[in-house]
């Protein structure tokens, strides 16, 4: 599995299972596959309720503890709580993570932030960064922070390939994990001709095709799945290598069209919502 060196001097793969929306059950076995197929990444958050099943299938792969690279993220309602990194730690089963993120803009993520570099500091956790934050709160973090963000979370797809950030995140080398990376699915995405093209010219998937522009774009992806033959279709992407025309052809299809567009209210009060936890079981 290919790798990116952070801000940090950490190496994180360049891909990993993406664990939202599975439901316990259904996320240990996918930690569990994507560990047979060559996986070392996986990321959870406390809000997917699934990360004790994401603990479950790392010691159920028998994979050395050392070999894995393990993310999470916090939610808004918990950035003050001091306990929180540790309850996540209890949650997974693990000592540290290898990346600890901020999942939204929202509340009072200027303590989150500090209290996670408090977590670098003890041990607790490697890296650090911040999720859906762009504009004026990633540059409130990035005038507070004491330990640079090395990662930040955020849609992007070959519609919507967020230039403009990158603008901005080139003067931190702050790397960009994608999610929605395949469009949420949009067929009209995923059938580009282009795509069609190339998947039939390296014997690839469209989908396939996708993540490797992510991967020589130097994004971050973590494509989740339940199903295993998906979950080993989606790592089958490193055997081939897209020329610099081919990536440039791609570009030509970015229409700037996201398929999230956040609403600051809605965030805010959706923010507010308590974890129920006696769902992650």
């Amino acid at each position: 599995m290919e790798t990116i060196k952070l801000n940090d001097g950490y190496d994180m793969p360049l891909l990993g299972l993406g664990t939202f929306l599975l439901k316990p059950n259904d996320a240990e076995e996918a930690v569990y596959s994507a560990f047979k197929n060559g996986y070392r990444l996986i990321d959870t958050a406390n809000a997917y309720s699934n990360e004790r099943a994401v603990g479950r299938g790392i010691k159920r792969s028998g994979v050395p503890r050392e070999e894995i690279f393990l993310e999470s993220k916090l939610w808004p309602t918990v950035y003050t709580k001091e306990s929180a990194v540790d309850e996540m730690l209890n949650r997974l089963g693990v000592e540290y993570v290898d990346l600890l993120l901020l999942r939204q803009p929202a509340g009072d993520y200027v303590t989150g932030y500090k209290m996670m570099e408090k977590a670098v500091k003890e041990g607790k956790v490697k890296s650090i960064g911040v999720s859906n934050f762009e504009g004026e709160p990633l540059q409130k973090i990035l005038e507070i922070c004491e330990i640079k963000p090395s990662v930040i979370q955020v849609e992007t797809h070959p519609y919507y390939t967020q230039d403009e950030l990158k603008k901005v995140l080139d003067k931190y080398d702050i790397k960009i994990q994608a999610w929605y990376p395949l469009g949420h699915g949009d067929k009209s995405l995923i059938d580009e001709p282009i795509f069609t093209k190339l998947a039939q010219k390296y014997n690839k998937s469209n989908a396939q095709i996708i993540l490797r522009w992510h991967i020589q774009q130097g994004h971050i992806v973590i494509p989740g799945s339940k199903n295993s033959e998906h979950i080993k279709d989606n790592a089958n992407i490193f055997d081939f290598v897209l020329t610099d025309e081919e990536m440039k052809e791609i570009a030509k299809i970015n229409k700037n069209k996201r398929y999230y567009v956040p609403n600051p209210e809605i965030v805010a009060k959706y923010a507010q919502m308590e974890l129920n936890d006696s769902l992650d079981v």
